[in-house]
Parts: structure tokens; C-alpha cells; sequence
């Protein structure tokens, strides 16, 4: 019997926020961007002394298995920032293009198209070109 590569973990993950985030605007309360993780640095930081309650902080184990890992909803994915890197990417493999601008980023989905690759953040107002 062959063994079948898996592809994806289904074990949940917690999304690992900064301490208090909800109480300062500063914090992230509406801006997204600033939640992201930063570890509790305070001497009786209750978060940092693992206390009931908290949520979860980063360790180790929470990494994803090594035969899943580059993976996102099944397919392998590279990152994508340039015509000659997209030109070294194989078949069956899924692309997330880069943080570039507009115009490259069209000119990366048009050639993504021809080779038959599967974008992952495609967005439709690029693609209208608005």
C-alpha cells in the first residue's frame, strides 16, 4: 500500500495576539496590524507567567509538521515577486505574489494565467485594473 503525502494539518491553531490589545487603541484595539504578537516583557506579567485565561503564547509545538509545511489549502505555495522567479516555479504549485506594485502585479497574473498556475491572493480589483 502507498503512503499518501499529506497536505494540510486540521489540528486549529489559536491566533496568538498581543498582550492587552483590546484595551489601547494603540494596541490594535481597530487597527489591526499593531494585535500582532509582541511578548510580554513585564516582571508579574500574567501573560508571561502562563497564568489561567491568558490565551496562548508561541512555542515551539505550535509549528506546523514538516511534510505540511509551505502548504496552504492543499497546494504547495511559493512567493512570487518577480517575471523570472514566477518562470523557475513548477507545476502544480500555487503562487502568492509578492508586496509589488500594480503594474508588475498584473503583468505577473496575465503570465501566471498563460502557465496555468494557481494564484492564491488574486484580487479582483487588479484584475479589473482599477
Amino acid at each position: 500500500m502507498a503512503e499518501e503525502k499529506k497536505t494540510t494539518t486540521k489540528r486549529k491553531k489559536p491566533k496568538f495576539l498581543r498582550t492587552d490589545w483590546h484595551k489601547k487603541i494603540r494596541l490594535g484595539r481597530g487597527v489591526k496590524k499593531n494585535q500582532k504578537w509582541h511578548g510580554a516583557k513585564g516582571r508579574q506579567n500574567k501573560f508571561r507567567l502562563g497564568r489561567k485565561g491568558r490565551g496562548q503564547r508561541p512555542k515551539v509545538g505550535w509549528g506546523a509538521e514538516n511534510d505540511t509545511k509551505n502548504f496552504v489549502a492543499g497546494v504547495e505555495v511559493v512567493r512570487v515577486e518577480n517575471l523570472k522567479e514566477l518562470a523557475a516555479v513548477k507545476k502544480n504549485t500555487g503562487v502568492i505574489v509578492g508586496s509589488i506594485g500594480k503594474k508588475k502585479r498584473i503583468s505577473i497574473l496575465e503570465k501566471a494565467k498563460e502557465m496555468g498556475l494557481k494564484v492564491l491572493n488574486r484580487y479582483r480589483k487588479v484584475e479589473e485594473g482599477k
